[in-house]
């Protein structure tokens, strides 16, 4: 069945808006969409102005409407919420960038390219959208990206049930249409060689590579235990139809509690797994996953074993995975603590059959991740040190965003930090020409 809002829908729900002259909403975006701008002009008829809001504000605008966590940004906000219930600001945003490329409706016309160049490493959502705010300031942009094919976590990292690649496909048209150039396939990887980008003709770096390196439950890892990303990216690595055969009709385990583990079990469900297990070692509500994710989980039948920690993996005798021993928890509130934590029950260990597992409790950066920008401060997860409010790192002409600054985060909160590094550029090099014309002269 398709969630998605069709005309009559968007309509009717953006018709209950009260209009707040503040707009509570807006300010609960992070990405400044402006979620009570666009709902006004489409609730007065003004539909290209609202596309043109949302498109304006956020170059991934309809893939925040799929994404984002509505429900406890914007439309937590909403001030209908004392009357009856929220605005599905979501839905309506998604529906309204739709309706515009069905319309034919192009929000920007490709600029003049006559300012300097600026590489961007990562073409995930604060690459982009950085990418895409320089672009329209008229700088020559490149987006260096290692994989076969742009779009970051947004093609490799979100199963296409939630997220499909054709809409993504129609999201980078508009970043493509704005001149940003990207260079797929193309790693850096060699010591220094974001840095050294500065030395060829690139005028500024922002570095948007995100976290892709999982953080792993044990030190040994057999056979047929993946971690999330492996799992995720299986459609685009080449490895889907391996997994097929290893899931059809077979038990699998995810471990974890968050949206990306909701993610793993939906994707194992789709791939035809007679039973998948999602494995939590707290409880149901303390699972950092959104309600209608773990709700929409349920529908599809995934059993929840919460308060359970796993203990080992147990192999057959070909050193494939074939169990996890796993012992019972119970939520205990120690002293001077706010939040209950687990502890295990004793005498409570058992183990799951299962034939694949996938774990799914996080992401890090890659230990040699800081070997690419020597000169920039990291802390001790690897993860680059800036000022937020302009991204800069310690490095002049080098600016940060998205996950491999704040850790694993929001689509919308790496789409603001594109936003804000390609102000705080702009700014860097209007200031770097002007002292160039003060020298000339």
């Amino acid at each position: 069945m398709d969630k998605r809002y069709d005309f009559s829908q968007a309509w009717a729900e953006a018709d209950r808006c009260l209009l707040c002259h503040d707009a509570p909403c807006s300010k609960g975006c992070p990405a400044n969409t402006d979620p009570g701008k666009f709902i006004k002009k489409f609730k007065m008829q003004n539909i290209k102005g609202a596309i043109r809001t949302i498109k304006e504000n956020n170059i991934l605008g309809g893939a925040c409407g799929i994404l984002c966590p509505t429900a406890r940004l914007c439309e937590k906000e909403c001030a209908s919420s004392h009357l009856d219930r929220p605005i599905q600001i979501g839905k309506i945003q998604e529906f309204l960038v739709r309706h515009g490329r069905d319309i034919g409706f192009k929000v920007f016309e490709k600029p003049e390219s006559n300012l300097e160049k600026v590489a961007v490493i990562g073409s995930g959502p604060a690459g982009l959208s950085c990418g895409a705010e320089l672009a329209k300031k008229g700088y020559g942009v490149t987006i260096f990206e290692k994989m076969d094919e742009p779009g970051g976590v947004l093609r490799y990292g979100v199963p296409s049930y939630r997220f499909s690649k054709e809409y993504l496909k129609t999201e980078l048209e508009d970043i493509i249409n704005l001149g940003v150039k990207f260079e797929c396939g193309y790693a850096i990887k060699k010591d220094g060689e974001a840095e050294d980008l500065l030395n060829k003709g690139f005028k500024a770096v922002f570095i948007a590579t995100g976290l892709w390196d999982a953080v792993s439950i044990f030190d040994e890892k057999p056979e047929g235990v993946y971690n999330s990303v492996e799992f995720l990216s299986s459609p685009h690595t080449g490895r889907l139809d391996i997994l097929k055969e290893q899931i059809k009709d077979k038990k699998v385990a995810v471990i974890g509690g968050g949206s990306v583990a909701m993610d793993c079990a939906g994707f194992a469900a789709s791939l035809g797994a007679k039973d998948v297990y999602l494995v939590y070692r707290r409880s149901f509500s303390q699972m950092p996953a959104e309600n209608d994710e773990k709700i929409e989980s349920l529908e599809k039948n995934i059993h929840f074993l919460i308060l359970n920690q796993p203990k080992a993996y147990l192999t057959n005798d070909k050193g494939v995975v074939s169990g996890i021993k796993l012992v019972r928890t119970e939520l205990s509130q120690a002293k001077g603590s706010g939040r209950r934590s687990p502890v295990e029950v004793k005498d409570s260990q058992w183990v799951l059959d299962i034939d694949l597992v996938v774990e799914a409790i996080g992401n890090k950066a890659f230990e040699t991740s800081s070997n690419l920008y020597p000169g920039v401060d990291i802390d001790d997860k690897k993860l680059i040190k800036v000022k937020f409010d302009d991204c800069q790192t310690s490095k002049q002409a080098i600016f940060a965003g998205g996950d491999i600054v704040r850790g694993p985060s929001l689509v919308v909160n790496a789409v603001q930090d594109g936003k804000t590094a390609a102000n705080a550029i702009d700014s860097y090099l209007v200031r770097r020409r002007a002292k160039l014309t003060t020298k000339e002269g």
